[in-house]
């Protein structure tokens, strides 16, 4: 008899993934820019600007939920010319979630240069639909003058963030069973360099020492 399919458990970094702009731990400033955008949204480009595991592509899909996007997610690595085509191809028609159509490029650093004059062609063009572009990167070198200029730029920085996610490790821990004898958090989030993700992946690990 061969064994059920038993779904695999689901991980901490998953299980606490942000849905909302509120529900991420630090990130102030983003959070109230993007907040307020959500209330009014309109057809425009973004660039989230910070390092690796802060939450950018996180935020993005979290915006494109309250904003009732319908979603096109270019990844790393992947935005070529024809890709950035086939997003805007999408973005000709009504979204079925009845808001905007949501394009999101991941790495868009790494872009090719013939991919950036793709975007900056579509973006002379109006889209017939509403649009937003959100486009993710860990540095702008490499990105043309004319491409920035077009996009709303918000730096995404973890500084500060360390005690702020021991706390929410803190939580984390009792609600996932922890008893009394907690790891150090405060070390556990200075190892992690304050990435929230890879902060919740060692403390699975401690949970799992129990």
């Amino acid at each position: 008899m061969s064994a059920p399919n038993l779904p695999f458990p689901q991980s901490l970094a998953e299980k606490y993934r942000p849905r909302t702009i509120a529900e991420f731990v630090g990130l102030d400033k983003p959070k109230r820019i993007l907040a307020k955008f959500a209330e009014q949204p309109y057809p425009s480009a973004w660039l989230f600007v910070g390092p690796s595991g802060v939450g950018k592509t996180t935020m993005a899909q979290a915006l494109c939920s309250q904003i009732k996007g319908e979603l096109t997610h270019i990844p790393s690595q992947k935005c070529t010319a024809q890709a950035i085509e086939e997003a805007c191809y999408h973005c000709h028609f009504v979204p079925l979630t009845g808001g905007f159509q949501v394009v999101l490029i991941d790495e868009a650093d790494r872009m090719t240069p013939a991919a950036q004059l793709a975007l900056l062609s579509f973006g002379r063009d109006r889209l017939p639909t509403e649009h937003v572009f959100i486009l993710t990167c860990n540095s702008t070198d490499g990105l043309e003058p004319r491409f920035l200029s077009r996009c709303r730029v918000i730096e995404f920085s973890s500084y500060g963030m360390a005690g702020e996610i021991a706390d929410y490790l803190d939580k984390v821990w009792h609600a996932e069973g922890g008893n009394g004898n907690a790891p150090d958090l405060a070390r556990l989030a200075k190892e992690s360099r304050n990435n929230v993700r890879d902060a919740l992946m060692k403390l699975e690990v401690e949970l799992m020492a129990l």
